[in-house]
């Protein structure tokens, strides 16, 4: 409201500054007569608008019904008339006769009709502009609500997608320590060490939805010392990062299920030696995260399994179409590509 009383203040300077050129022409008319005049009407008028503010609450409801709206207020014009007019010129007789004087006015017949008139189109005014700032701000209200309604929507979302991802990564990996545990204890030993590491940093990310991209390569990489105990023989794992960008924060567990789905489609089905490549690079405004794979192609009908899609649903509710998450054959393999957008504090 403080925009409001501002303006209010503002048109009545502008009225009594106006007034005062236009009646000082007059060599009759004193400093102070244009002063009364003006500031009389100011004084009662900011009385009826005080009362308006302080009502507006009720009318609120009625915002999206403007003439609804008008028509509450309006409803006093007659009360406001007899009042407005009994009281400005009750002021106006009373100073004058304070300094001895008589203040001269055409007739009350007239002057109730040329100041009703008046007063119709001076409330229309500024009722109008009460309209608009109240409008306003109930718009800014609803808005704000909408966001925090879809921001706990994809809070909710985010909590369920993770729901989803992590019975399903503990899954896999259990069942590589089953694969070991009748044929090498010493490297079932390890595997389950690593498990359990890999199980606290997953138990962490359930507090946050994101992590820094160093804590989520150190999640990709205990994944991919089980996955290579298991696979040793025939698997090659190689990494390239750009070490200033491991500060960045990226979605919890976002690379996980792209270097799980490379074992059960690019390693498991064959007994060829596959090389895997992990890259995190910086491109353009991006960050650019890859993880390839050799020795297999996408068939023609290939569709995203639900950890692919679990990744692209996260990344659109967190970062819209900034982001982006694409699978598709490269040289004589599969890559599957990461973009997150980079925020300004790290360009």
């Amino acid at each position: 409201m403080a925009a409001l009383w501002a303006l209010w203040a503002v048109f009545w300077l502008l009225m009594i500054g106006v007034s005062i050129e236009d009646q000082l022409r007059n060599p009759l008319t004193r400093w102070w007569e244009p002063v009364l005049t003006e500031g009389s009407s100011a004084l009662v008028s900011t009385g009826w608008m005080w009362l308006a503010v302080r009502v507006r609450e009720r009318h609120v409801p009625y915002l999206d019904k403007p003439l609804v709206w008008f028509a509450s207020y309006l409803r006093w014009l007659p009360l406001i008339f007899v009042t407005w007019i009994t009281a400005v010129y009750t002021i106006r007789h009373g100073v004058y006769a304070a300094v001895g004087r008589t203040y001269e006015h055409p007739g009350w017949g007239f002057v109730s009709v040329y100041e009703s008139i008046k007063l119709t189109i001076f409330a229309g005014l500024w009722l109008g502009i009460l309209f608009g700032i109240d409008s306003y701000g109930q718009w800014q209200l609803q808005r704000h609500r909408l966001l925090q309604t879809q921001k706990a929507l994809a809070e909710a979302q985010l909590a369920q997608l993770q729901g989803q991802l992590r019975p399903h990564f503990l899954f896999n990996a259990l069942n590589t320590v089953s694969a070991l545990m009748h044929t090498d204890v010493a490297r079932a030993d390890r595997l389950v060490a690593a498990l359990g590491d890999l199980l606290r940093i997953s138990l962490r990310s359930i507090e946050h939805e994101m992590t820094p991209l160093a804590e989520e390569l150190r999640t990709l990489e205990l994944y991919a010392d089980i996955m290579h105990e298991r696979f040793r023989d025939r698997v090659t794992l190689s990494w390239q990062t750009d070490p200033t960008l491991l500060d960045i924060p990226v979605p919890a567990l976002l690379l996980q299920p792209l270097l799980e789905n490379v074992f059960k489609h690019g390693v498991e089905p064959t007994v060829m030696p596959v090389r895997i490549h992990i890259s995190v690079l910086r491109e353009s405004d991006s960050l650019a995260i890859a993880v390839s794979n050799s020795s297999s192609m996408l068939a023609p009908e290939h569709r995203d399994g639900v950890g692919f899609r679990n990744c692209r649903e996260r990344l659109g509710i967190i970062y819209g179409d900034a982001a982006s998450l694409r699978v598709r054959n490269e040289d004589d393999g599969v890559a599957a590509r990461v973009l997150i957008p980079l925020a300004d504090t790290v360009q």
